[in-house]
């Protein structure tokens, strides 16, 4: 199985005025500029995946159908609460078990520190001090069978403005 992992694009900063929750903050337009402009640089890589799941939170579920949209993959996208910031490691790895072990490539879309401290339980690692997803950036992870603890590798990860500049080739 290859796990891509998706950091949301720039939102509203916390605190903003208007968002009173967390999970309405939105991508600003320099935020979806940037991961269309990423998203490109999937599409460049020849990147496919068999499911799309996102956090429902709304910078997220917007990175993640920026990015369905340029790879042609609306049909494949999903949403799961256990990818919010807020959501539990194990149980993402349980549904993804349960409800789709099919599928080979899967790409995650979510939030840090989540997805570090996910990408870590995966590979092994006893601390995401040195692991950092930025806003928009992508990381691959290759696994034989999925469970929760070491089980994956790091096969690479990359920056936005990395993707970018591929998209732009």
């Amino acid at each position: 199985m290859e796990l891509y992992l998706l950091r949301h694009a720039d939102a509203v900063p916390r605190g903003t005025p208007g968002y009173r929750r967390d999970s309405d903050r939105p991508l600003t337009r320099e935020g979806a500029r940037t991961m269309r402009r990423a998203a490109k640089g999937m599409r460049r890589l020849k990147l496919s995946f068999d499911l799309i799941l996102s956090s429902p939170y709304l910078r997220a579920r917007s990175t993640a159908e920026i990015t369905a949209d340029v790879l042609s993959a609306r049909r494949k996208l999903k949403f799961s609460d256990h990818l919010a910031s807020d959501g539990e490691p194990r149980k993402l790895v349980a549904e993804l078990e349960r409800d789709y072990k099919t599928r080979d490539s899967v790409l995650l879309v979510g939030h840090e520190p989540y997805l570090s401290e996910f990408i870590c339980a995966l590979i092994g690692c006893r601390s995401v001090g040195g692991l950092s997803l930025k806003k928009g950036g992508l990381c691959r992870l290759s696994a034989d069978s999925l469970r929760f603890g070491p089980c994956a590798r790091v096969d690479w990860l990359l920056t936005p403005r990395q993707l970018v500049l591929i998209g732009r080739a």
